[in-house]
C-alpha cells in the first residue's frame, strides 16, 4: 500500500473526543467501509488495541490520504458525532481554499468571475478547435455553446461570484475532481445533496465545463450530462438516444464508448425533481441501453447499476429526495453542499448596503430567526432578504419585525415590490396576474415541478401576460435551459406564493369550471403526513399558510393587490391540524415541533389560543434557540395541559458552560440574558395549567438561572403535580434545587431522580419526606451520589414518613454501613415500605443475613427486587430463611442475574414448597441448566405451591428438561405464566410440552418461547396448542432484556 500523503484535516484531535466505546464503534465501522485493500494490509489487532493517537498515526502514515479524508466523515456522520464530521468538514474546505488561492490545480484554472474571459466564447472554441483532432470538433463546439450559455445567463442580480465560492470550496471534496485522488481508487457513485438554490447544479455544469476543457477528459473520456428538470418533458426512448440527444454526431460511436463504462461519467443533476410513479425506480429495470423505456426507468437502471455497472455516477439532489436514492445507489459518497457560509452570507450584506452598520443590523435580524438564517444559504434568499429590508431602512422602519417569522419577510418582499411610489395610486391589475402566479406555483408544488413551458401555462389558463409583472422584477425569471419556460427565483418564493393560493378568493363558478385541470390538493391532504413523506416541500407551504392567517398581513396583501383574502381557511386547518389530535398526545416529538412552528409562524394569539385549548399532552424536544422561542409563544396560551416532557439540548444555555467555545462570560451571560424572557414564558405553563399532573425533564442541559426560573414557578404554581421525572439533568445542583421546590406539595405521589452525580440531593429530599403534608407513594433514586450519612439521614426519614411505600434503589453503590442501616430500617415498626429494588446495588450473600432477619419481622413488604448482585447460591440459602417464616408477607421476588445454580433452585424449590407467600419468582439470566428446573418442577407439582408467575428467561433450560416441566404443568393448578424465553427447546422440546398445554386444566395462560421462525414443524405445534387450549396465549421472544426486564411490568411501582 502506497503511504498516505498529509490529510487535510487534523485527525488526531478529532479520534481523541472519543470514548472507548465510541472509538470501538469507529474502528468497527472503518472496516465495514474499506472497499479494496485500505485496512486488509494492517494487522486488525493494531488496529484494535490502538488508543485515539495511535488510530491516527496508523490512518495517516499507512492509507491512502482521500480514502481517509472520506470515510472518516461517513463514519463521524453514522455514529451521530455531527460535531466532528463539522470540524472535518470545515477543515477540509479550509484546505481547498487555500489550495486554490496558493497553488491552483490545473482542473480549477477557469477564472469565473472575470468577465473579459465570459465574453468571447468564440475564443475559447477556436482553442479547443485547434487542439483537437479532426472529427471531433462538432461534439465539443455543441456542448461549449450549451453550457457556456447556460452559465452566462444567471440566476438573480450578483449571483454568479458566490456561485463560484460555493463551487470551488466543494470541488475539491469530489474524489475524480481532487488531483491527490486522481490515481483512485474513489467511489463510484457520488451524491451532491443540498437545499434549493445554494450551488448544486452549477457545480455539476461547473465539472462539466472542466471535462470540455481537458481537466477531466484523461480520468473520463466521455462525460454526460443529464438534467432530470429537462427529462420530464421526454417520452420513451433506448437509453443511446437519451446519451447522445446533445451529441447527435456521436450515435455511430455510442456502442464502443458504452463498451467501455469505466471511463464515463455521468451527471445526472436534479434526481429530486425526477417525476415517477412511487416504487418504479426499485422494481422497473433495464439492463439493455438498446432496448426503448420511459426515461425514469433508464435512469433508475443506471443508478442501480443494472445499466453499465462500472460507470462513475454524479448526483445531485435536495434532501427531501435522499431517502428514496438511499434505496437506489451502492456505497456512495455523500458530500452536503451548505451553499452560503455565515461568513460568505455576511460579506454578502456588506457589499448590498452601502453603509456597515446598516448591513450589520439586517445581518443580525436575519440571524435571529433560525429558519431564515438557514435559507439564506442560497444566494437568491440573501438577494430577497438584502432587498427588503434595505428598503424598510431606507424608510427608517425596524427591521426586526419583519424577520420574526419567514413569512412576514416574503411577504413584505413581494408587497414592496409593487408599492406605488408616494402620491400615486395603488397598482392596478395586479389582481389577475397574481391569482395566476399563485395557481402556477400551487400546481409546481403539488407536481414538484419548478418549470413551466408553454404547455403548462395554456393547460391553467395562464397567460404570459400576466407574467410580466413578476419577471419584471426578478420574482420569476425565464428559463436558462429552455425557451418559453419560466420558473421561480428560488423554491421557498414558490412555496409561499403556493400557500397564497389557499387563501385567496375565487369566483364560485371559477373554481368549479377550471379546478377539475388543476392538479392541486385541498387543505386536508396538504397537512397529511402521507402526503409530506412523498412530497417534503408541502410542510413548507404549510408553515407559510399559517403565517398567512395573520389578519394584518391578509390588510396587506389586499391593499397591495386589490385581492380579496379569506381567512375561513383558518377553521379549516383548526379542524385538520389541531383537532385530530384532541384529548390525545402527538405521535412524535417533531409533531409536537411542527405544530408550534405552525402556530408561530401565524402570530395570530386568538388562533394560537383556540389551537392549545385542545391539547392535553405536550412532549418537547429543544434542540435549539428558536425551539424555545416557538414553544413559549404558544404554551404561554395554553390552559388544558395534563402531561409534559422536557428536553434541552446543550447550547441553548450556555452560563454554566466552561467548555463553550466563547469562553467570554459576557458572552455566555449575554446568551442567556437573550434567552431567558422565552423560558420564563414556557416555564408559565406550571401557573397557567392546574390541570397540570405529570412533569418529565429528562436528558437537558440547563443553567444555575434557568433552574432557579422553573423552581420558582413550581413551587408557586397552582397546578397539582402529582408525578414527576428528572433524569440527566445539569447542571449538578439542579437535583437539590427541584427537591427544595417540591418541599410541601401535597399532591406530589410519584418522583423519580436519575443520573445526579453530585451528594447534595439528599438533604432536600429528606426534608421533604419529613415535611407533615408529603404524600409521596413512590420514589425513585437511580444511579445518585450520597455520603453515608446522608443514607442514614434517608433512613431515618422513612421512618418519619408515613406515605411512601415504594422505593426503588437501583443502580446505587451501598457499602456495608449503607445497606445495614436501609435494614435496620426495614426492621423498624413504622416503616411502611412495600415494593423496594435494589437492583444492581453491587450486593453480596454478606448482606443477606441482615436481610433475611428484616424479612421475618417486615409484614409489609411484598415486592424485592436484588437483580444483578452477586447473592449466589449461599445467598439465596440465607434469604430462604427469612421467607420460610410465617410472618413474611412477600410475594414477588427477583434474582435476575445474581449468579444462582442449580443449588440455589434447591434452596428456593423447599421454600416454595411450604406454603410460602410468594407468588412470583423471576431467575431469569442464571444458569439453573436441567438439575435446577428439576428443583423447581417438583414444588410446581406440590400443591402448597402458591407460584402464579415464574420467569425463566435464558437460563440453559434444553430439551431434556421438558419431560419435568411437562409433568409439573399437568399437575399444577396455579402457574399462570412461564417464560422460557431465550431457552433453546426446539422442535422436540415444544413437542414434549405439547402434551400438558393442550389440557384445559392446565390454568397456564401466557407461554412465552424462544420459537424458530423457519420451523414449520413448531409453528403447526403452536397452532394446535391454541386449537386445543384457546385461554393459552403463546408469545415469541423477542424482548431485549438491557432495556426491560421480563419480570419489570409486574413489578411496576
Amino acid at each position: 500500500m502506497v503511504p498516505s500523503a498529509q490529510l487535510d484535516f487534523n485527525l488526531q484531535p478529532l479520534l481523541e473526543q472519543l470514548d472507548q466505546d465510541e472509538l470501538s464503534k469507529f474502528k468497527s465501522l472503518l472496516r465495514t467501509l474499506s472497499l479494496q485493500d485500505e485496512l486488509q494490509h494492517i494487522p486488525q489487532m493494531e488496529v484494535e488495541q490502538a488508543d485515539g493517537k495511535q488510530l491516527a498515526e496508523i490512518l495517516t502514515n499507512r492509507c491512502p490520504s482521500y480514502w481517509v479524508e472520506m470515510v472518516t466523515i461517513q463514519v463521524f456522520d453514522k455514529m451521530n458525532r455531527t460535531d466532528l464530521s463539522e470540524r472535518a468538514k470545515d477543515e477540509l474546505r479550509e484546505a481547498a481554499l487555500k489550495s486554490l488561492q496558493e497553488n491552483k490545480p490545473p482542473s480549477l484554472e477557469i477564472t469565473w468571475t472575470q468577465e473579459p474571459k465570459c465574453e468571447n466564447p468564440e475564443e475559447i472554441q477556436q482553442h479547443l478547435e485547434d487542439d483537437e483532432e479532426p472529427g471531433k470538433q462538432d461534439k465539443y463546439r455543441n456542448i461549449m455553446k450549451k453550457f457556456w450559455h447556460i452559465w452566462e445567463k444567471n440566476f438573480w442580480p450578483e449571483a454568479s461570484e458566490n456561485i463560484h465560492i460555493v463551487a470551488q470550496r466543494y470541488e475539491m471534496l469530489i474524489p475524480f475532481c481532487n488531483p491527490k485522488m486522481l490515481t483512485g481508487p474513489f467511489p463510484h457513485t457520488v451524491v451532491l445533496h443540498g437545499p434549493a438554490g445554494v450551488g448544486k447544479t452549477m457545480l455539476a455544469k461547473k465539472l462539466m465545463l472542466d471535462w470540455t476543457q481537458d481537466h477531466l477528459a484523461k480520468t473520463f473520456p466521455s462525460t454526460f450530462y443529464l438534467s432530470c428538470k429537462e427529462l420530464n418533458h421526454k417520452g420513451a426512448c433506448t437509453f443511446a438516444e437519451l446519451i447522445s440527444e446533445s451529441w447527435p454526431d456521436l450515435q455511430d460511436a455510442i456502442p464502443e464508448i458504452l463498451a467501455q463504462a469505466q471511463k464515463i461519467l455521468f451527471i445526472i443533476d436534479g434526481f429530486d425533481e425526477l417525476r415517477v410513479p412511487p416504487g418504479a425506480l426499485i422494481h422497473d429495470i433495464c439492463g439493455d441501453w438498446r432496448k426503448q423505456k420511459p426515461v425514469p426507468i433508464l435512469l433508475g437502471s443506471l443508478l442501480k447499476r443494472k445499466m453499465l455497472p462500472k460507470a462513475t455516477l454524479l448526483i445531485t439532489t435536495r434532501p427531501g429526495a435522499l431517502r428514496e436514492l438511499r434505496l437506489l445507489v451502492e456505497q456512495p459518497l455523500f458530500i452536503e453542499i451548505e451553499g452560503l457560509l455565515e461568513l460568505d452570507r455576511k460579506a454578502y450584506f456588506l457589499k448590498h448596503f452601502a453603509e456597515e452598520a446598516q448591513a450589520l443590523r439586517a445581518f443580525d435580524s436575519m440571524r435571529n430567526n433560525a429558519a431564515l438564517f438557514h435559507m439564506g444559504a442560497a444566494p437568491a434568499v440573501c438577494w430577497i432578504v438584502c432587498t427588503c429590508l434595505r428598503l424598510q431602512m431606507e424608510k427608517g422602519e425596524d427591521p426586526a419585525p419583519t424577520c420574526q417569522t419567514t413569512t412576514s419577510l416574503f411577504l413584505r418582499f413581494l408587497c414592496s415590490q409593487f408599492t406605488p411610489a408616494p402620491g400615486s395610486c395603488p397598482s392596478q391589475g395586479l389582481q389577475a396576474p397574481v391569482e395566476a402566479l399563485c395557481l402556477l406555483a400551487a400546481e409546481g408544488v403539488w407536481t414538484q415541478t419548478s418549470v413551466f413551458d408553454g404547455e403548462d401555462l395554456e393547460r391553467l389558463g395562464v397567460k404570459e401576460s400576466a407574467l410580466h409583472p413578476f419577471l419584471d422584477r426578478n420574482i420569476l425569471q425565464k428559463g436558462k435551459d429552455c425557451e418559453g419556460c419560466y420558473s421561480f427565483i428560488h423554491l421557498s418564493v414558490q412555496q409561499f406564493l403556493a400557500a397564497l393560493f389557499y387563501v385567496l378568493e375565487r369566483e364560485e363558478e371559477e373554481e368549479d369550471g377550471d379546478s377539475h385541470r388543476w392538479d392541486i390538493g385541498d387543505v386536508q391532504k396538504l397537512l397529511s403526513k402521507e402526503e409530506r413523506l412523498k412530497n417534503p416541500t408541502l410542510a413548507h407551504v404549510g408553515h407559510f399558510l399559517f403565517g398567512l392567517l395573520n389578519e394584518k398581513r391578509a390588510r396587506e396583501l389586499e391593499t397591495t393587490f386589490g385581492c380579496r383574502v379569506s381567512l375561513e381557511v383558518k377553521q379549516e386547518l383548526l379542524e385538520c391540524r389541531i383537532k385530530s389530535n384532541e384529548g390525545k398526545p402527538f405521535s412524535s416529538v417533531t409533531d409536537a415541533k411542527e405544530f408550534l412552528y405552525c402556530l408561530y409562524e401565524s402570530q395570530e394569539e386568538q388562533l394560537v389560543k383556540d389551537a392549545m385549548a385542545c391539547i392535553k399532552e405536550m412532549s418537547l424536544h429543544l434542540k435549539n434557540k428558536m425551539d424555545i422561542i416557538h414553544a413559549s409563544f404558544c404554551l404561554k396560551h395554553c390552559q388544558n395541559l395534563q402531561k409534559f416532557s422536557l428536553q434541552v439540548e446543550k447550547g441553548i444555555f450556555l452560563e454554566n458552560d466552561t467548555a463553550s467555545e466563547s469562553d467570554a462570560q459576557v458572552e455566555r451571560s449575554q446568551n442567556d440574558q437573550h434567552m431567558l424572557p422565552f423560558w420564563m414564558d414556557l416555564c408559565s405553563v406550571f401557573g397557567s395549567n392546574k390541570n397540570l399532573t405529570f412533569l418529565d425533564i429528562s436528558q437537558s442541559f440547563l443553567s444555575t438561572t434557568s433552574v432557579r426560573i422553573i423552581c420558582e414557578k413550581i413551587a408557586s404554581a397552582t397546578c397539582n403535580l402529582q408525578k414527576v421525572v428528572l433524569k440527566n439533568i445539569s447542571p449538578p445542583d439542579a437535583y437539590r434545587n427541584f427537591c427544595i421546590a417540591f418541599d410541601g406539595h401535597e399532591t406530589l405521589t410519584h418522583l423519580t431522580l436519575q443520573g445526579n452525580d453530585q451528594d447534595d440531593m439528599l438533604p432536600p429530599l429528606c426534608m421533604v419526606l419529613r415535611h407533615p403534608k408529603c404524600n409521596l407513594q413512590y420514589l425513585s433514586l437511580v444511579s445518585c451520589s450520597a455520603t453515608t450519612q446522608q443514607w442514614a439521614d434517608l433512613s431515618s426519614s422513612l421512618k418519619i414518613n408515613q406515605s411512601l411505600t415504594c422505593l426503588n434503589l437501583t443502580a446505587n453503590e451501598l457499602l456495608d454501613e449503607d445497606a445495614k442501616l436501609l435494614y435496620l430500617t426495614l426492621r423498624h415498626p413504622k416503616c411502611f415500605l412495600q415494593r423496594l429494588s435494589l437492583e444492581n446495588c453491587h450486593l453480596t450473600e454478606a448482606y443477606c443475613k441482615e436481610l433475611s432477619s428484616a424479612l421475618i419481622v417486615n409484614q409489609r413488604l411484598t415486592h424485592l427486587c436484588l437483580a444483578k448482585n452477586a447473592l449466589g447460591d449461599d445467598g439465596v440459602e440465607l434469604l430462604c430463611e427469612g421467607l420460610s417464616y410465617p410472618e413474611c408477607q412477600l410475594q414477588t421476588l427477583v434474582l435476575w442475574y445474581c449468579n444462582i445454580t442449580s443449588e440455589g433452585c434447591n434452596h428456593l424449590s423447599t421454600l416454595l414448597q411450604q406454603n410460602s407467600s410468594l407468588t412470583h419468582l423471576d431467575l431469569g439470566l442464571n444458569h439453573i441448566g436441567i438439575i435446577g428446573l428439576k428443583f423447581l418442577c417438583e414444588a410446581l407439582k406440590k400443591p402448597l405451591c402458591n407460584l402464579r408467575c415464574l420467569w425463566l428467561w435464558g437460563c440453559a433450560i434444553t430439551p431434556f428438561s421438558c419431560e419435568d416441566l411437562s409433568s409439573a404443568l399437568s399437575s399444577n393448578q396455579n402457574l399462570t405464566t412461564l417464560d422460557l424465553g431465550q431457552n433453546s427447546l426446539g422442535y422436540s422440546g415444544v413437542k414434549v410440552l405439547c402434551d400438558a398445554l393442550k389440557l384445559q386444566s392446565c390454568p397456564l395462560q401466557t407461554l412465552r418461547l424462544k420459537i424458530d421462525e423457519s420451523d414449520a414443524r413448531i409453528h403447526k405445534l403452536l397452532q394446535e396448542i391454541k386449537d386445543s387450549n384457546p385461554q393459552l396465549t403463546i408469545e415469541s421472544d423477542h424482548r431485549d432484556p438491557k432495556n426491560n426486564r421480563p419480570s419489570s411490568h409486574d413489578f411496576i411501582f
